[in-house]
């Protein structure tokens, strides 16, 4: 049966929005194992694995080959983001918040600092999911992670609170690969909540990308749609996402109070030696990497909105 986003609705990681984290996965896993310079991920293939999906376990095994672009673009993600977290950290950083933290593995795999506590928030059926299948496989976080099952669209600062989360503390948060997939009103919400509960010298980690033309909408359905076939998922990949105009999360950070650091996907593509998008049917190249800092806790609100 078909998978179609409703306002909502839920999901694990064989369907619906959970699928995408699956996909990332099986990406990061192939990535691992062909470029371990710029990505270390050892958990990617045995999380994939335990998903069950056959297709995507032949994806991710290397038995049948994924679009390089997709690789590529795990990698200058997976990279980009775990930089970021170890330059947080090294600043003296010790609480970490990951957003739709999906099969991320990074409370797993990366050198926190002593004394640092990562909280992984997701939908209740994820969080448990890759906390039982990570004991399975005898891993051990290398922070003192702490999981909290809660849905972005209801009261989550309530439950990361009860799990422990310090707002009078700086924080370094990361909505990775996770905009796109709100509607408007509740990206706003959620880039507020988190300029809200952020201390000076707190951070944070996104995407950007300007509301697309409607040519550049329709070519990125086409190509979600692609996608999906190409994946032999059941999902249906444009109505996952949210279309239309939107603001555009690097200049709403801006005016909410962060100093931002920009670049784009191409300039990833290139620093890190990976071929350039061309053609760029889906429109990525458009995509900035943003992180910022919290210099303090006025806000100005006067920025344009849609």
């Amino acid at each position: 049966m078909t998978f179609t986003r409703l306002d909502g609705d839920s999901w694990d990681l064989a369907s619906g929005v959970g699928t995408t984290a699956t996909m990332s996965a099986a990406a990061r896993a192939v990535a691992s194992r062909t470029e371990p310079r710029l990505i270390d991920d050892p958990f990617a293939a045995p999380l994939v694995q335990a998903v069950g999906v056959d297709f995507i376990i032949q994806l991710a095994s290397g038995d049948v080959p994924i679009e390089q672009t997709w690789i590529d673009i795990a990698k200058i993600r997976t990279r980009f983001y775990d930089e970021y977290f170890v330059a947080a950290t090294s600043s003296g950083i010790t609480q970490v918040v990951i957003l739709a933290a999906g099969l991320d593995s990074r409370a797993y795999r990366l050198p926190w600092p002593t004394g640092t506590v990562v909280y992984e928030l997701d939908q209740p059926e994820v969080i448990d999911f890759k906390t039982r299948t990570l004991a399975a496989l005898g891993a051990g976080p290398t922070a003192d992670r702490r999981p909290v099952a809660a849905d972005l669209r209801e009261d989550w600062p309530a439950a990361l609170r009860s799990a422990g989360f310090d707002p009078t503390q700086p924080t370094a948060w990361s909505a990775e690969g996770l905009l796109g997939y709100l509607p408007p009103d509740a990206q706003d919400r959620l880039l507020d909540t988190i300029t809200d509960l952020s201390a000076p010298a707190s951070r944070v980690a996104t995407e950007s990308k300007p509301t697309p033309t409607p040519t550049e909408e329709a070519n990125t359905k086409q190509g979600l749609q692609t996608l999906a076939d190409t994946w032999r998922t059941e999902t249906d990949m444009p109505s996952l996402r949210y279309f239309g105009p939107r603001n555009e999360a690097a200049p709403y950070l801006t005016a909410a109070g962060w100093t931002l650091t920009t670049t784009t996907v191409q300039s990833l593509l290139t620093t890190n030696n990976l071929t350039a998008l061309d053609p760029d049917p889906m429109n990525m190249g458009a995509m900035q990497y943003v992180t910022g800092i919290r210099a303090e806790k006025s806000r100005d609100r006067t920025g344009s909105r849609v």
